[in-house]
């Protein structure tokens, strides 16, 4: 399985805070918001990564992530040169998807919680055909895409912004499909507001019923840092979450968990960076490995 990061938007709910920086690139607490969603990927067993960005953006997310290489993992860019909604992923990436099925993520979405990991292994492994997508549960759905589904997992309907919502489960910023997709997607007409809706493609599998729902409740935590005050909530939610331990979205920790990268090139991660948190939290994780061995 292939895997796809849009973010390419302009940022324009956060201006000025977007002017001189990509939206991906603004700090969540204590790391980029574009390690969330790379994160969520290299979770899922996914090491083929096409980060589709905003014109004339590549040299600093090169001077970031490079070609994924230090972190196990193989990263490609492209550019978005119009906004043009988010099923253009599918189209801008026809190339690098190939034959293979495909994971999209959107750039500013933070996923994190018990077992998250395995949801997301759970989903690369049992995708043999049609498409899955996240139920997130919240108390008011009203405000989003509510996904309506059965004991079964099966889509039943999607509706956006409904006055009376069918569930408590909204659609979160991540999607699975087969090769499919990238038909689907090239037959996509604009919306009303010019743009290729995800929603669109989603109510394709779900009107063949191969639209598939893994629900997430209320145990796990999942932001869309969109804005100004959701960028602000969702650090505070990190720095919360990390008080455990246990830090969300390290890149190196999870590329050693993988076996894409070495205990020492871990290590040399961490000296490199030793004078920060994040450099010193890499320490600890080489130490409790080489406790292990």
């Amino acid at each position: 399985m292939k895997g796809i990061i849009l973010a390419a938007g302009k940022g324009t709910r956060l201006h000025p805070i977007t002017l001189p920086v990509c939206k991906p690139l603004l700090p969540v607490y204590d790391k980029p918001l574009i390690y969330y969603s790379l994160a969520t990927l290299m979770n899922a067993g996914i090491r083929d990564i096409l980060i589709i960005i905003p014109p004339d953006e590549q040299k600093v997310f090169e001077n970031l992530l490079g070609d994924g290489s230090k972190y196990g993992i193989n990263i490609s860019y492209l550019e978005q040169k119009v906004q043009r909604g988010i099923a253009d992923a599918f189209i801008i990436g026809k190339e690098f998807i190939g034959d293979d099925s495909v994971c999209l993520a959107l750039g500013d979405n933070i996923f994190y919680g018990p077992s998250f990991r395995q949801k997301l292994r759970g989903a690369v492994k049992e995708l043999t055909s049609g498409a899955t997508i996240f139920g997130y549960y919240v108390n008011d759905p009203r405000p989003f895409g509510v996904v309506e589904f059965d004991t079964e997992g099966t889509a039943i309907s999607i509706e956006e912004k409904p006055k009376i919502p069918k569930s408590n489960y909204i659609v979160p910023g991540l999607y699975f499909y087969d090769n499919d997709v990238v038909r689907i997607a090239a037959d996509v007409k604009p919306s009303a507001r010019g743009e290729l809706e995800i929603t669109s493609v989603n109510n394709e599998y779900l009107k063949q019923g191969k639209l598939h729902v893994i629900p997430l409740g209320q145990e796990f935590s999942w932001f869309d840092a969109g804005t100004a005050d959701s960028l602000y909530t969702s650090a505070g939610a990190i720095r919360s979450a990390q008080r455990s331990g246990k830090m969300i979205a390290c890149l190196e920790e999870i590329a050693v968990h993988n076996r894409w990268i070495t205990i020492d090139e871990l290590e040399a991660a961490a000296e490199a960076m030793k004078q920060t948190q994040y450099g010193q939290y890499m320490l600890g994780v080489v130490n409790d490995l080489r406790d292990e061995v």
